[in-house]
C-alpha cells in the first residue's frame, strides 16, 4: 500500500498533466488538425478552380463526354467526396460518382461558378459542386505526423515514470525511514536515528532529526536525574510535603508525610485532602484560610486539625503555595504546631491570669466583661460589679515585707471566693484591687450583699507571719446597664464608688450614684490645675508667722502651699494636696514651693531683726528620696541661707512608713543642720513612741487641742490642758520645743502660754500671706508692732 506522501505526489503530477500537457497536446492537435483542413480545402479549391476553367467549352458546346470525362478526374482527387456539374438552370450535366454519395452531417460543399469568355464577353455557364469530409482531429494527420505525436506521449510517460521513481528513492525512502524511527521512538520509548546520508535536504532533514533525537535523549537523560533528584529532596525534606490537584485530591506526600501521619502512600494517593481534616474544621479549611504574599508569589494559609492515622489529633499550620496557568500545580508544606498552640493557649492563659492569686488579671477580666455584657444583653440580665480596694496593704507591704503582703492577698481572695457563688468572675486588677462581676435580675441587691459579706469577713485578723494583721477594704459597686452603657464605663464607675468610699471613712461599701460624676469631674478638672499650675507657675508659696508665745516676737514663718489659678483664683490646697499624693506630682509641687519658700525667706532675711527666723516646710511622704538632701543643700547655698534656719516638718505618715530609706533622709538632714519636726502630734495610733526612734526636734500640739482649750465643756477643756501639758513635759524632757497650731483667740494664747508652750501660731498673730504682703508687714513701724503685741497681751 503506497504511502499518503507518495499519493498526493502521483495525484500531483497526474494533476499537473491534465491542467497543463492534456490541453497544450489538445491545442497542438487543434491547431495542426486546423492547418491541415486549410491545406487540404485550398488544395481542392485549386483543382476545381482548374475544372471549372476547363468545364467551360464543354459545356459550352454542349460536350456531354467532355464533362463527364473532367469530373471523373476531380473526384479522383484526394477527400472528394461527389462531383456535381450543373448548368445555368441547375440541370444536372454531370455527377460523379452516379447517384451522387451518402450525404453526412458533418460533410461540407464546396461551390464554385463556370465561366466562358464568348464573342459577347465573359459569362456563367454552370456551376460545379464538391462535396467534401469534416475530417476527425486525427484522422488529418500522416502516419509520420501520428508517429512524432505517440513518441512526444511516450517521453511524457518517461518524464512521469522517473518523476515517480525519483520520488520514491529521494524521497519517501528517507520519510518511511523517518516515520519507522519515529514510529518506534513512539512504541518503544527510546530513541531511534535514520539511516540516512545524502548530501540533498533529506540528507539534512534525517540529520537533524537525528542530532534532535541526540539532544532529546540528554534532555530526557538530565530531566530523570533531575526528577529523581526533586523527588529525593521531596522524600528526604524533614517537613510534611503534599501536592493537591485542581480538585484538592492528594497528587503527591513526601515520605516525612507518611512518617508523621503514619498512612501509607497507596492509601492517600488521590483521597480528597479534607477527609483528612476534623469535620467541624472543613469549612474553615475551604473559605477561612487567608493568603499573604511573599515576593512575587501568594500564599495560603490556615491552621486546622489533622487526623493521623491512629485517629490522633494534631494541630497542622498548612502553608500552600499554587502555581499559575492550566495546571494548578500547587505544593503544600504541613507543620505540627500542637505544642506551639498549647503553649499559645497557655500564654493567653498566663496573659489573662495573676501569677500570685490564679485569678484574672485586668486583661481577663474586661475580657470576662464584654463576653459578660453580650450574654447580659441576650438574656434580659443585670450586671453587677465590686471594685475592692485594701486598706493599709502599702503599711502591711512597708512594715512586714512584700511577702507577708503577698500571703495578705492569698488570703483574701480566699475570704472574698467564700463570699462568692461558683458561677461568679473575680479578678485581681493590679496591686491590692479586686473585682468581682455578678449577674442577677437585681444585680445591685446581690452586689451589696456580697460586699457586705466581704466587708464583714476582712475585718477578722489575718494570721500572717506570727502576726495578726488587720485588713479592711472599701468596696465600690456599678450596676449595668443602671450605670454604665460598656464594660469600660462599667469598671470606671466601681472605681469611683470605691474611692468615695474611701474618701469617707474607708472600710465599707459604696454604691455608685451620678453625684460621684460631678466629684470626677471636680478631680479631673483639679488634676489639669494642677498641671497647669506646674507649667505655668500659678504655684505659690505663703508664709504664716510662728510666734514666740512669751515674748509676741515672730520666731519664724511657716511656708504653706497656695494654688492662685488664673481663673478659678485660690483653690482649696487640701484638695490639691490630696490628688497630687495619689497623681504623683506632689513630689513636683514640693519642689516648686520648696526653692520660693527659701527664696522668700532669702528676702525677709535682708530686714533688721530677721536674720535668726526659721522656714518650716512641709513634706509629702513621696518626698522623702535620697536625692532630697542634696537638693535642699543645693537651694541652701544658692541663696546663702544656712541649714539651721530650715525645719523639715512631717507627719506621722511619714514616720509610720518605717522606711529605711526614710530613715536615711531624715538623718542626713538632721546631720546636715536642718530640724525636724513633728506635726499634727497626738493624732496618731502611736506618736509617743517617734519622739524616741526619730531626730525629732519640735513638736507640734495639732489644733483639735488647741480649739479644745475655748470648749464649753468644762471636762474636755480640763482634759484638753492636761494632754497639752503632757504633751509639754514629755516634749522638753526629750529637748524638743513645742510650737500649737490654730491659736484664734487671746484666751488660747494665754492658756498656752501658762501651760509652758514655747511658740504658737494660727489667725490671732497673722493669716498666711504671700510675700508681697508678709514683706509690707515686718517692715512696718516697730512701735505699732510693740503696741499690738501689748494689746494682745492685756
Amino acid at each position: 500500500m503506497m504511502h499518503s506522501v507518495e499519493n498526493r505526489f502521483i495525484a500531483i503530477v497526474c494533476g499537473a498533466m491534465l491542467v497543463f500537457i492534456a490541453p497544450l497536446l489538445v491545442l497542438f492537435l487543434s491547431i495542426s488538425s486546423d492547418r491541415i483542413a486549410r491545406e487540404r480545402i485550398h488544395n481542392i479549391e485549386l483543382l476545381m478552380a482548374a475544372s471549372a476553367e476547363a468545364l467551360g467549352k464543354p459545356i459550352w458546346d454542349f460536350d456531354s463526354d467532355g464533362i463527364k470525362h473532367i469530373a471523373r478526374s476531380l473526384i479522383n482527387g484526394t477527400d472528394i467526396l461527389s462531383v456535381t456539374v450543373r448548368d445555368q438552370t441547375g440541370s444536372i450535366l454531370a455527377q460523379m460518382p452516379l447517384g451522387g454519395a451518402v450525404p453526412g452531417t458533418k460533410d461540407r460543399i464546396l461551390s464554385l461558378p463556370i465561366s466562358y469568355q464568348s464573342m459577347d464577353g465573359m459569362k456563367e455557364i454552370g456551376r460545379i459542386e464538391v462535396r467534401v469530409p469534416t475530417p476527425g482531429l486525427l484522422s488529418q494527420f500522416s502516419k509520420d505526423e501520428l508517429a512524432i505525436l505517440a513518441i512526444l506521449l511516450f517521453a511524457v510517460a518517461i518524464v512521469f515514470a522517473a518523476a515517480l521513481v525519483g520520488n520514491r528513492f529521494t524521497v519517501m525512502r528517507p520519510l518511511m525511514r523517518l516515520t519507522a524511527a519515529i514510529e518506534a521512538t513512539r512504541r518503544l520509548g527510546s530513541r531511534h536515528r535514520v539511516d540516512w546520508t545524502s548530501d540533498d535536504e533529506m540528507g539534512a532533514l534525517a540529520a537533524n532529526f537525528n542530532e534532535m533525537q541526540d539532544r532529546l535523549e540528554r534532555e530526557e537523560t538530565e530531566l530523570k536525574n533531575a526528577h529523581e533528584r526533586v523527588t529525593d529532596i521531596y522524600n528526604l525534606t524533614p517537613a510534611m510535603l503534599f501536592s493537591l490537584d485542581v480538585d484538592g485530591r492528594l497528587l503527591a506526600v513526601s515520605d516525612y508525610w507518611l512518617l508523621a501521619t503514619g498512612y501509607d502512600r497507596d492509601d492517600v494517593i488521590g483521597r480528597d485532602f479534607v477527609d483528612f481534616i476534623d469535620q467541624h474544621w472543613h469549612e474553615t479549611y475551604r473559605s477561612h484560610a487567608k493568603t499573604i504574599a511573599v515576593g512575587d508569589h501568594e500564599i495560603r494559609e490556615v491552621t486546622v486539625p489533622f487526623r493521623k492515622t491512629d485517629s490522633e489529633l494534631m494541630t497542622v499550620l498548612i502553608q500552600e503555595t499554587k502555581a499559575t496557568g492550566e495546571g494548578s500545580l500547587s505544593l503544600s508544606v504541613m507543620t505540627d504546631v500542637t505544642a506551639l498552640k498549647q503553649a499559645e493557649s497557655r500564654n493567653h492563659t498566663q496573659a489573662i491570669t495573676d501569677h500570685l492569686t490564679g485569678l484574672l488579671n485586668r486583661q481577663g477580666f474586661e475580657g470576662a466583661l464584654d463576653d459578660a455584657i453580650r450574654q447580659a444583653d441576650e438574656c434580659g440580665m443585670q450586671l453587677g460589679c465590686l471594685f475592692i480596694d485594701l486598706d493599709r496593704f502599702k503599711w502591711i507591704n512597708d512594715n512586714f515585707g512584700h511577702a507577708a503582703g503577698d500571703e495578705v492577698l492569698r488570703h483574701t481572695v480566699e475570704l472574698i471566693r467564700d463570699a462568692l457563688s461558683p458561677g461568679d468572675i473575680m479578678a485581681r486588677l493590679g496591686g491590692d484591687e479586686f473585682a468581682i462581676l455578678i449577674s442577677d435580675r437585681d444585680a445591685a441587691a446581690l452586689a451589696s450583699e456580697i460586699g457586705e459579706r466581704i466587708v464583714s469577713a476582712l475585718r477578722e485578723p489575718m494570721p500572717i507571719a506570727g502576726n495578726e494583721l488587720l485588713v479592711s477594704a472599701s468596696v465600690g459597686i456599678s450596676v449595668y446597664p443602671a450605670h454604665a452603657e460598656n464594660a469600660s464605663d462599667l469598671l470606671l464607675k466601681a472605681d469611683m464608688a470605691m474611692y468615695a468610699r474611701k474618701h469617707d471613712g474607708k472600710n465599707g461599701l459604696q454604691l455608685f450614684d451620678a453625684s460621684m460624676l460631678d466629684a470626677s469631674r471636680e478631680r479631673h478638672e483639679i488634676e489639669q490645675c494642677i498641671e497647669a499650675g506646674l507649667k505655668d507657675d500659678h504655684f505659690e508659696a505663703w508664709l504664716q508667722p510662728i510666734v514666740s508665745l512669751a515674748d509676741g516676737q515672730i520666731a519664724g514663718f511657716e511656708a504653706l502651699m497656695r494654688l492662685n489659678h488664673p481663673e478659678k483664683g485660690l483653690m482649696p490646697p487640701g484638695k490639691i494636696i490630696g490628688i497630687a499624693e495619689e497623681t504623683g506630682t506632689i513630689a513636683r509641687i514640693g519642689d516648686h514651693i520648696l526653692e520660693k519658700a527659701i527664696r522668700h525667706l532669702a528676702a525677709i532675711s535682708e530686714l533688721d531683726g530677721t536674720q535668726n527666723t526659721y522656714l518650716a516646710v512641709n513634706f509629702s511622704p513621696l518626698q522623702f528620696e535620697l536625692t532630697l538632701p542634696h537638693k535642699l543643700a543645693a537651694l541652701l547655698l544658692k541663696h546663702h541661707i544656712s541649714p539651721c534656719r530650715i525645719v523639715v516638718e512631717i507627719t506621722e505618715a511619714v514616720l509610720m512608713l518605717d522606711n529605711p530609706e526614710v530613715h536615711a533622709v531624715l538623718k542626713q538632714l538632721n546631720e546636715f543642720g536642718c530640724r525636724i519636726a513633728l506635726d499634727d502630734f497626738g493624732t496618731g495610733y502611736s506618736s509617743l513612741s517617734y519622739l524616741n526612734r526619730f531626730p525629732v526636734d519640735i513638736v507640734k500640739v495639732d489644733q483639735s487641742f488647741t480649739r479644745s482649750l475655748s470648749s464649753g465643756t468644762a471636762d474636755i477643756r480640763r482634759k484638753s490642758r492636761m494632754l497639752i501639758k503632757g504633751i509639754r513635759t514629755i516634749s522638753h524632757q526629750m529637748g524638743c520645743t513645742v510650737v500649737a497650731e490654730g491659736i484664734e483667740t487671746k484666751e488660747q494664747w494665754q492658756l498656752l502660754r501658762k501651760l509652758g508652750v514655747d511658740c504658737g501660731q494660727g489667725y490671732l498673730f497673722s493669716r498666711p500671706m504671700q510675700i508681697d504682703s508678709m514683706l509690707k508687714m515686718l517692715e512696718s513701724d516697730s512701735e505699732a508692732k510693740t503696741a499690738a503685741v501689748a494689746d494682745r497681751r492685756a
